[in-house]
């Protein structure tokens, strides 16, 4: 799945606390970014079930997801909060 620049700016935009297209680096920004890599992966591998590569690559990403959600909640329990009611996660 490759996401156009267009794309990638909506979904910072809409997901960040700052509402600014070119904030790339934000923990909000990557959260969203790999939720919209995780959700297209997990519909993938909805119908293609012997997927491992890509089963073993939505694990790494969920990891990745949740260190950053881990970092966030240590540092700024409000932007933690607001990011997981935002993308509607749980824990």
């Amino acid at each position: 799945m490759n996401l156009t620049n267009a794309a990638k700016e909506t979904i910072f935009a809409k997901n960040s606390l700052v509402s600014k297209a070119t904030d790339t680096g934000s923990a909000e920004s990557q959260i969203a970014l790999f939720t919209e890599r995780i959700n297209h992966l997990t519909s993938h591998l909805q119908s293609q079930k012997k997927d491992y590569s890509s089963r073993m690559g939505l694990l790494k990403l969920v990891g990745k997801r949740r260190r950053l959600l881990d970092h966030l909640y240590k540092t700024d329990i409000e932007r933690y909060r607001a990011i997981i009611a935002k993308l509607e996660i749980r824990k």
